[in-house]
């Protein structure tokens, strides 16, 4: 979902360095106290997972660039169902900077726009697992309709922020409004994929159920909340 080269450029990117701050300050809370829950080697491999599995998203699974920006299979909910809010968010923010650093350098002065465009809506399907999900119910047991729920926030929040970054760029022109709807009816069809594949990933983690007593996964994979 990077925002296309050109379309918010000057001192209009100001503004995305700001959102972005906003947004790693909150990262570093849930850091902080994922660590001081999990522990931080936990942390720390969890991170690492989130990021090759970012990686993957971005780099090996299919892209199509539409309107103003790129249809991508990001799995956002699948990350953060997997690995919580705080690895999820790393991986993302590692993700991107090495795709922009390694294969992507035209994509670097969006960065912060695009880190924006995808923490956020992390943010905010973290705090709607909390009140859709029981805190009993370990996520291996998640709902179709629950995971689905969860899919369709997280890719109507980044649907959201690229027409926010597309108007703010580009204004409010018909031909920006046509490459907005553009992309938003294409990037929404992820949501026909992403709950599937949560399901699967957290239907093989059941399965694989010797993954409970490592620090692979979120604890909340397998045991329903304390709190």
């Amino acid at each position: 979902m990077h925002i296309e080269p050109g379309v918010v450029t000057g001192a209009k990117l100001v503004l995305s360095y700001a959102t972005a701050a906003g947004a790693a300050t909150y990262g570093v809370k849930l850091i902080a106290q994922t660590c001081k829950e999990n522990g931080i080697a936990a942390f720390l491999l969890r991170s690492l997972l989130a990021t090759l599995a970012v990686f993957v998203f971005f780099e090996v699974l299919p892209k199509y660039p539409v309107g103003v920006s790129e249809v991508h299979f990001i799995l956002g909910s699948t990350i953060f169902l997997m690995f919580g809010a705080a690895p999820a968010a790393v991986g993302l923010m590692a993700g991107l900077a090495i795709q922009g650093l390694l294969f992507a350098p035209a994509d670097l002065p969006q960065y912060f726009m695009n880190v924006t465009t995808l923490l956020v809506p992390l943010f905010a399907i973290a705090a709607l697992a909390k009140r859709i999900i029981a805190p009993q119910t370990a996520y291996v047991d998640l709902k179709y309709r629950q995971a689905l729920a969860l899919s369709t926030a997280y890719q109507g929040g980044v649907v959201a922020w690229v027409a926010f970054w597309a108007v703010y760029g580009q204004g409010f022109g018909a031909e920006n409004f046509a490459a907005i709807g553009a992309f938003g009816a294409s990037y929404m069809l992820v949501v026909i994929v992403e709950p599937i594949a949560d399901l699967a990933v957290l239907a093989a983690a059941k399965a694989l159920h010797r993954l409970e007593h490592t620090n692979l996964v979120a604890e909340r994979v397998y045991k329903g909340s304390v709190s």
